[in-house]
């Protein structure tokens, strides 16, 4: 077990939600840190250990493949269509051409317990 200073849960809330807003701005980190006065060293460097940390705790998560019932229709055979479950029991529909990235940047949000 990896040895050093003891987390600091009130720092890493404060960086998640610095994070979730910078995402919700559509705003470049650096314009993002200037106009909040935080340094974008730290900027990076919690985005990458919230990152790492997430990945950590992430659970396995079951994924099939599901027909759109309002539709009426099959999906065809190989359209790409998913369906994830997300622990707290919220269903992600994701449909053919997805962006991987913001799929990625999405879900830890979408994980958390409180609502946004």
């Amino acid at each position: 077990m990896p040895q050093g200073k003891p987390r600091n849960s009130q720092k890493e809330r404060f960086w998640r939600q610095v994070i979730k807003r910078w995402l919700q701005s559509g705003l470049t980190v650096a314009t993002f840190c200037s106009q909040n006065h935080l340094s974008e060293a730290s900027f990076y460097a919690w985005r990458r250990t919230l990152a790492a940390r997430d990945r950590q705790s992430m659970p396995f998560a079951q994924v099939r493949v599901v027909a759109d019932e309002s539709a009426n229709t099959e999906l065809p055979a190989g359209c790409g269509a998913l369906e994830l479950v997300l622990a707290n029991r919220r269903v992600l529909r994701i449909g053919q051409g997805f962006d991987a990235v913001t799929l990625r940047r999405l879900l830890p949000l979408l994980e958390e317990d409180a609502p946004c």
